[in-house]
């Protein structure tokens, strides 16, 4: 019953599943597929910390280096920036433990980041965004002064 019910009704199978646990109905549980919901929220939550890292990395490359479209797109991009870092500090808020893989993921994210901005603009070779400034709320890349 307790697969046919994971794979026809997930959400039914979600309320059943915790109202057993919360019973003490441990032999009722369907513990193949709670391990595996549990082990994908994890590798989720490393997902989307890639994916807002990526973001976050590719707008700040735009801010920094692609100066034909800074004018009229500098201000979304830092917007966007405020919010990629606020969402990165809410997960890491709700899941500490996340905060090493930040580490792990970042250069990969990085160079994701500069190959998808390089579909766009010529990157400097040299285009560089550390984890440390991409993670500073109060870092933005220096603007230059126009004459």
């Amino acid at each position: 019953m307790y697969r046919t019910l994971y794979n026809s009704d997930y959400n039914r199978w979600i309320e059943q599943t915790v109202n057993q646990l919360k019973g003490g109905q441990f032999n009722d549980v369907d513990w193949d597929n709670l391990i595996e919901e549990l082990e994908d929220m994890g590798k989720n939550n490393r997902r989307a910390l890639m994916s807002l890292l990526t973001r976050l990395l590719e707008h700040l490359l735009k801010l920094s280096y692609w100066e034909y479209e800074k004018e009229r797109s500098g201000n979304h991009w830092a917007s966007e920036i405020v919010n990629f870092r606020a969402q990165i500090q809410n997960r890491l808020e709700d899941s500490p433990s996340l905060k090493p893989e930040l580490e792990k993921i970042y250069p990969k994210a990085h160079q994701v980041a500069i190959k998808s901005v390089s579909q766009l603009f010529d990157l400097p070779q040299n285009a560089q965004i550390s984890l440390e400034q991409a993670l500073d709320d109060d870092w933005f890349p220096p603007q230059k002064i126009m004459n």
